[in-house]
């Protein structure tokens, strides 16, 4: 494409060849790029591309539909026809793309194709229940897979961690509360709690099960818990104890916890955003609003159904639930590569969707943040279109960085001010930065029995660091001059010894590694700095023979595996580019040979990668971007072109 030969992607590119990359080619690149992304653009301004998970969030709408009694079927079809096409060679389906079986997630998507009518004996069906029992059945999937299936009286009760709701009622001070799980999880535990204590019954008008994903019958299975570590043993014990103490619960507290528990979630409703504006707190808040006698006909339990039908992806055969939305995230990563590209350049349509994320910003709402932080005002962005009670660090940083870029005339001062002052006033204690909260990282919660997914905290990650750490640089105010210097010792603590940095949103140690070197870049660390030149031969290291670079979720599980993957990916290669650049190594033939990989795969304006590219939680969930092979590469394109020129961007 742009004069220069079509070969295919794992071809071997010369690097003598492609050391020079013509002008007039990138230009026509960028151009192309520039013009599918304005194509894309929504009316009034913003962009939201989709979000795709594992087929875990697909198969629990079906799941949530039989548990109420109701069908779809004409959605159920196209839903099952997407979980079919996922299936693994090995029978079951991972968690990304060309990834290991997950039995949790298999368990799941059997048990939903088998409630839209699919036969057992089917050879898609045969295959996935051989697999299962080949890994030890569906007792070994995972707390939140064996909460689905005691609903539907599938495993008993023993089978799931002990969550009494009365544990709204423990003061802070306390091991357990809900201040010390992140977000996510407090979201999540809360309405899941009173479905744990109150134990209903699925509808399930067919009456299906699936005793026969199990190796022992599942009232007769006595291993449901691993016993993890020392720590976790003591925590089972703890569970036993609880749950032959239970009885004792006072009806009254019983009664006072379930209406914390419901006073806790309904001004949490967020309207037709949900609950959190995550799948899985969403549903569960309408499940158990509803088990505590809220009708379907509430207006409230109205806009949460709705907010579970917005996140449907309904294509002519196929249809999939999205785990959540992006259109904050994507409409300032977009913002940002325009901005490279134009350099200043008037563009209604970028000061359109910079002033429709400047109403969004979340000032005086109340929010979960506020209960350890009273004085600090509000200036953050959620992540979805409306999510008030959980505005996140790494957005605001994105938002208030286009914002500062696009500045004039004092638009957005004082949004950036705002949005800064929070940030700042957000930092932990170790001078990181966390997606949500501060300090919160209270390590021995994760080894509780619901928390097998390891996943319970929030704590200061390297990538979110260095995004805050880059808009501090940028705006380079002196009041924040002590809060620049922590961010910086704790990412150059957080170096690994192989000169990357751990990739908590994206995938992974070259995400991780772009993230913390545009933050080096913009506090003006010297380029010939110790970090940085590690950093930069650690990326060059792992280029491929093709020029790209493209790096595996497998590394969330096999570290050693950093940087290293099966194909090459247009995002991938883009961060790689971006971190060799603010390296100073945009002249590097490392560089040129990633860029006309790039010039290579480009087709209409846009790339195209077919694997995941984030985690939502490593090793347990992951998504795909769909904006990330669009608007990085752009921008990766215009930086280079710029870096050459001598424009700093």
């Amino acid at each position: 494409m742009y004069g220069m030969s079509r070969q295919d992607e794992g071809a071997v590119v010369d690097a003598a060849a492609s050391a020079a990359i013509p002008h007039d080619q990138l230009a026509e690149a960028i151009a192309a790029a520039r013009e599918a992304i304005l194509a894309r653009q929504h009316p009034d301004g913003h962009w939201c591309y989709e979000l795709e998970t594992d087929c875990t969030i697909s198969a629990e709408y079906i799941l949530m539909l039989r548990y109420l009694g109701e069908r779809e079927p004409e959605l159920e079809a196209k839903l099952a026809a997407y979980m079919r096409r996922c299936q693994g060679t090995h029978g079951g389906w991972p968690l990304y793309s060309g990834g290991e079986l997950d039995i949790s997630c298999s368990v799941k998507v059997y048990f939903a194709l088998k409630l839209v009518g699919d036969h057992v004996d089917a050879p898609h069906m045969r295959a996935a229940r051989e697999a299962i029992l080949q890994r030890g059945g569906a007792a070994r999937a995972n707390v939140f897979t064996r909460i689905a299936l005691a609903m539907f009286g599938e495993v008993p009760w023993r089978a799931v961690p002990f969550v009494p709701v009365e544990f709204v009622l423990l003061p802070r001070w306390s091991p357990f509360h809900l201040l010390k799980v992140s977000y996510w999880s407090r979201t999540v535990m809360t309405p899941l709690a009173i479905l744990c204590t109150l134990k209903p019954r699925a509808v399930n008008p067919d009456d299906l099960h699936v005793r026969e994903l199990f190796t022992v019958p599942p009232e007769d299975e006595k291993h449901y818990f691993p016993i993890r570590s020392a720590l976790g043993c003591v925590f089972l014990v703890l569970d036993k104890i609880g749950r032959t103490l239970e009885p004792l619960i006072p009806k009254f507290v019983r009664r006072r916890a379930l209406k914390r528990a419901e006073e806790w979630i309904v001004p949490r409703l967020n309207g037709t955003g949900g609950l959190g504006a995550i799948f899985p707190a969403i549903v569960n808040a309408y499940e158990s609003l509803a088990l505590l006698g809220w009708p379907a006909d509430d207006p409230r339990q109205q806009e949460t159904r709705q907010a579970i039908r917005d996140l449907l992806v309904i294509r002519d055969d196929e249809a999939y639930c999205q785990p959540c939305v992006s259109p904050v995230w994507d409409t300032g990563l977009t913002s940002l590569a325009l901005q490279e590209d134009l350099q200043g350049a008037p563009l209604p349509a970028l000061t359109q969707a910079l002033d429709w994320l400047k109403v969004r910003q979340v000032l005086d709402a109340p929010g979960d943040w506020r209960d350890t932080h009273p004085d600090l005002p509000g200036g953050g962005w959620a992540f979805q279109y409306r999510n008030d009670a959980y505005p996140d660090l790494d957005d605001t940083a994105v938002v208030a960085w286009a914002m500062h870029r696009a500045e004039s005339g004092g638009r957005y001062a004082e949004a950036i001010r705002r949005a800064a002052d929070w940030l700042v006033g957000m930092q932990s204690k170790n001078g990181g930065f966390a997606a949500f909260d501060s300090d919160n990282d209270h390590e021995y919660l994760n080894q509780i029995p619901f928390a097998d997914h390891g996943a319970l905290l929030d704590p200061p990650t390297s990538d979110v660091s260095g995004r805050v750490l880059m808009l501090l640089g940028y705006l380079d105010r002196p009041g924040d001059a002590a809060a620049r210097e922590h961010a910086l010792a704790f990412l150059r603590r957080e170096q690994l010894d192989n000169g990357a940095w751990f990739g908590r949103w994206g995938t992974n140690y070259i995400y991780g590694t772009w993230s913390v070197l545009m933050a080096l870049e913009a506090v003006g660390v010297d380029p010939q700095a110790p970090e940085m030149r590690r950093a930069a031969a650690w990326l060059k290291s792992c280029q491929r023979d093709d020029g790209s670079w493209g790096e595996t979720n497998d590394t969330y599980f096999e570290p050693v595996q950093a940087g290293q993957g099966t194909r090459g990916s247009a995002a991938q290669t883009a961060w790689a580019l971006l971190g060799l650049i603010a390296s100073g190594e945009a002249s590097s033939p490392e560089a040129a040979r990633g860029v006309a990989y790039l010039l290579r795969t480009q087709r209409d304006g846009g790339w195209n990668d077919p694997g995941f590219n984030a985690p939502g939680f490593p090793r347990v969930f992951y998504l795909k971007y769909h904006g990330y092979s669009h608007y990085f590469p752009y921008w990766a394109l215009a930086r280079y072109r710029n870096a050459l020129a001598g424009r700093r961007g």
